[in-house]
């Protein structure tokens, strides 16, 4: 350590105050919540950038609700990687162009934006592009709102979150099957966020509540719980953290694909900008409006997270029990049974039992 910082480490602070970010749209929500969804179209509304993952800020979010980063350094580190990201973007050095991803820019309405941007002129001219075009950076990010405080008050006004809630049924197979990949070799090693070591053994950061009987649950039960804590943990933020999160809206996803204008009304309010010539487009690819929450468009990467085509000539409710069978043959304790039927009846109260729709 330099003799410097030795003798007056208290007084220095690390510091960000010059930045290129105009605004960033952050889509959070559990696994099978539908972001994906919802990203693509966020993406093709005016201003908004293609879709990133931002990773590396849920991880130092993750760091400082450990305690292992002091606020200075998460903050600036946040507004970096925000500048870094942006500024990458608008040059294309960041962006994917491997036809598969669901990121991929073969994807997005706006491709050969990001292809003639490969073409184009950078480095020193992007800061004053950004001037001038004002873009919306964009990035899907998972279970982030319970830690996310260190990303509102570094980016304050900048940043715009949108939190997709689902049905917890409509959950549960995903995030099932995410837990029993972590079992098998690799699984964790293609995971990029933070794990804990305790007692010498390895969890992931968000089993932490129940850590002590973490190997001792079948992977439905530790999907169960996860769901249950980021639940709680999400409102009790909101609650806490009420004056510094005014750029935040929920959607719930069945609200969403069988009603989107409201919503698409409230998203384009919040990031300032409207729908392009080719949001319908991308709507209606996305089966946009529906008239059944299950009908889905069958990806590949959703049938690998446990989508299945809805069954014809069945009800809301029937797919819903449906689902909740999956987790009987799964053979999860009652306890947890129970847990999860309590989510469900608190999640329809909260978001579907006054609507115009039935389950």
């Amino acid at each position: 350590m330099h003799d410097y910082i030795k003798k007056n480490k208290k007084n220095i602070k690390v510091a960000r105050n010059k930045n290129l970010l105009n605004s960033a749209v952050f889509i959070d929500g559990q696994a099978g919540c539908g972001k994906t969804l919802l990203n693509a179209i966020v993406a093709s509304l005016n201003k908004v950038e293609i879709l990133n993952y931002a990773t590396e800020v849920e991880n130092l979010c993750i760091l400082k609700n450990l305690n292992k980063i002091d606020d200075d350094a998460v903050q600036s580190m946040i507004k970096i990687q925000m500048d870094n990201v942006l500024y990458e973007t608008m040059m294309s050095r960041r962006v994917n162009f491997r036809i598969s991803d669901l990121s991929s820019a073969f994807n997005d309405t706006k491709v050969l934006t990001y292809i003639n941007r490969l073409f184009e002129k950078g480095d020193e001219l992007v800061p004053k592009k950004i001037q001038k075009l004002k873009p919306i950076l964009h990035f899907a990010v998972h279970n982030l709102l319970p830690v996310s405080k260190p990303l509102f008050l570094s980016l304050k006004n900048k940043v715009k979150f949108i939190e997709v809630v689902r049905h917890p049924l409509y959950m549960i197979i995903q995030q099932t099957l995410n837990h029993m990949n972590l079992a098998k070799i690799n699984g964790s090693a293609r995971q990029f966020r933070i794990y804990l070591e305790i007692n010498k053994k390895n969890i992931p950061f968000t089993s932490l509540s129940f850590y002590k009987d973490y190997f001792k649950l079948k992977p439905v039960e530790r999907a169960i719980l996860e769901m249950h804590n980021f639940s709680y943990l999400s409102e009790k933020f909101k609650k806490e953290n009420s004056k510094i999160i005014k750029n935040l809206i929920t959607i719930p996803f069945e609200d969403f694909v069988l009603e989107p204008k409201p919503y698409i009304n409230k998203i384009s309010k919040l990031l300032k900008t409207d729908p392009s010539s080719k949001t319908k487009e991308v709507m209606r690819l996305q089966k946009i409006p529906r008239k059944k929450v299950s009908d889905g468009i069958p990806l590949d990467i959703y049938k690998r997270c446990g989508w299945k085509p809805p069954i014809k000539n069945i009800n809301e409710r029937e797919e819903l029990i449906k689902r909740r069978d999956f987790v009987i043959q799964q053979k999860a304790n009652n306890y947890y049974v129970d847990l999860l039927d309590k989510l469900s009846e608190k999640y329809e109260k909260k978001y579907i039992n006054n609507k115009s729709y039935k389950i």
